[in-house]
């Protein structure tokens, strides 16, 4: 398989597992008790797979394709961390200044998910590029 089209793959379904995970049952009430009245009773699917195949696309443009030559992981990850905290970052403090009642603490703690999230899933996308290429 190609490097690029393996670590694509994996970091993106690590994101969707990550996400899975955190919006479904350990940040699920914080967020319910947050945002709940915005939020929908099912979340809307095309737009959700809209979102992570764009994320996939961005880690890969702005994480892992800069470090396919480096078989190390810490740069891989830290642009990982990076781009989360700048996407997440633009979303939360973008609804802080602009929605009436939107929670500070929503903000922090989504922006500190966002930046995890994105790590582990380069991190994820890089395991499976240096597979691919040694393959």
């Amino acid at each position: 398989m190609n490097k690029h089209l393996a670590a694509y793959l994996a970091a993106t379904l690590v994101m969707v597992a990550l996400d899975a995970l955190w919006l479904g049952l350990v940040a699920k009430t914080t967020y319910q008790q947050a945002i709940g009245h915005l939020m929908a009773e099912q979340p809307k699917v095309l737009p959700a797979l809209a979102f992570y195949v764009l994320y996939g696309v961005g880690l890969l443009v702005f994480a892992l394709a800069p470090q396919a030559d480096d078989p190390a992981w810490g740069r891989t990850i830290l642009r990982g961390a990076l781009f989360g905290f700048f996407a997440y970052a633009t979303y939360d403090l973008s609804n802080l200044a602009t929605l009436r009642n939107w929670p500070l603490h929503l903000t922090l703690i989504d922006m500190v998910w966002g930046t995890f999230a994105s790590a582990v899933s380069a991190g994820a996308g890089k395991a499976a590029m240096n597979r691919a290429t040694r393959a």
